[in-house]
């Protein structure tokens, strides 16, 4: 006769729910929108693409809304529940994040990496991204509106959303890259569910719902 133990095990759901759809919406609407503006800024800074493309103005235009629209998906997000306790554990750092920062610069296979729901990478990769867009969003405020500002301001912003935009491709380009070299990830932001053994492994210290989906 199986262990109680055991027959827990032998009757547990292969997948835990990870996202629910609030979040997952929310990434997927600021995903959109941070590609249009992403593509469109490619459009307008490189001269092939914008010889391939033309139609300027209403590249300039697909671009300046993009961009004004973007906190408009976290800001709707704001009025669920999982999505404000998802917001809580993003921005809580503890001693275990910098035991997993400091495993993945050194680029350490064998060391521990223990992880919360989220790990210090995501934790800092979004504290990062938030940041961004708000300064993307007030440069390209000023230099939208040229009556607002003196021209040395607008020289200024204009500078400064150039360069940050180049960063701001190369560490999207990066997250890109390890969500595609990570399926199971991928798949809990497409599905909200993620098998439970790769929850354990990836994110020890998550203490994983207790609502299981067959």
């Amino acid at each position: 006769m199986p262990l109680p133990s055991e027959a827990a095990a032998a009757t547990a759901a292969p997948r835990v729910r990870r996202f629910g759809r609030s979040q997952r919406l929310v990434h997927r609407a600021t995903g959109v929108l941070m590609g249009l503006c992403v593509a469109s800024a490619a459009c307008l800074y490189l001269s092939p693409l914008a010889e391939l493309v033309g139609r300027r103005h209403l590249v300039v235009t697909v671009h300046e809304w993009s961009g004004l629209l973007l906190p408009a998906p976290f800001l709707l997000g704001l009025a669920s529940r999982t999505f404000r306790g998802d917001l809580r554990r993003l921005n809580r750092f503890g001693p275990h994040d910098g035991a997993w920062l400091r495993a993945a610069l050194r680029r350490d296979r064998w060391s521990p990496r223990p992880a919360g729901k989220f790990n210090a990478g995501q934790k800092v990769y979004a504290s990062w991204l938030a940041g961004a867009v708000l300064v993307m969003l007030g440069t390209g405020l000023l230099m939208w509106v040229t009556g607002f500002a003196p021209l040395r301001w607008r020289t200024a912003a204009t500078f400064v959303h150039d360069w940050l935009a180049l960063a701001l491709g190369v560490v999207l380009a990066a997250h890109v890259g390890k969500a595609l070299a990570d399926p199971e990830s991928r798949r809990g932001m497409r599905t909200g569910s993620v098998d439970r053994d790769w929850a354990r492994r990836e994110h020890p210290l998550w203490r994983i719902p207790d609502d299981r989906e067959d």
